[in-house]
């Protein structure tokens, strides 16, 4: 495996979520070229699934692609914050419910063609009603949906944001190597 050398970082755009920099590297090849990078905070992924084998998807607009997506719970960790109790307080806003159960499921970076966020993934059950408000989740609707039709989801492509089908397929391989 051949690794690039960063010769140069600058930051073009520092906003409130992410940053963007333009680093200038030495390839494996020995060709100078550029990166451009989006800095942005690791964050949490959560597969909510209720007594009944219901998985929690929530329905939200996008300003990034212009529509509504259906998506697996997910949210920042907030400093000092680690990502099981952040997996508690976003579920909590995003959906009503609390778990009482979490479990790593693993993790995977959603976009390391061109930024650093990575995404712990856990599974939340034993979910009890148990609501947290947050500014920003007036406009989230939480959709419950039997297990069985995930698989059709992702594939009609009605669920068609990375994470949620990342997280999803691996929820369904842990159930299935786990015998759940």
């Amino acid at each position: 495996m051949v690794e690039e050398k960063t010769l140069s970082s600058r930051v073009l755009f520092q906003g409130r979520a992410v940053k963007l920099r333009l680093d200038t590297v030495l390839t494996g090849e020995g060709r100078r070229t550029t990166r451009e990078v989006v800095e942005h905070a690791d964050c949490i992924a959560v597969v909510a699934v209720d007594a009944g084998d219901n998985v929690l998807l929530v329905n939200q607009f996008r300003q990034a692609v212009g529509k509504s997506l259906l998506e697996i719970p997910a949210g920042g960790i907030d400093d000092g914050e680690d990502a099981a109790t952040a997996v508690i307080r976003e579920t909590r806003e995003e959906t009503g419910l609390r778990p009482g159960k979490v479990v790593r499921l693993g993790g995977f970076y959603s976009a390391p063609g061109y930024a650093t966020e990575y995404l712990y993934l856990y599974l939340a059950t034993d979910l009890v009603p148990d609501p947290l408000s947050a500014e920003d989740t007036a406009g989230i609707e939480v959709v419950k949906v039997p297990l069985a039709q995930i698989t059709d989801l992702v594939a009609s492509g009605k669920i068609e944001d990375s994470k949620s089908i990342a997280g999803l397929l691996a929820y369904l391989e842990y159930r299935r190597t786990r015998r759940v």
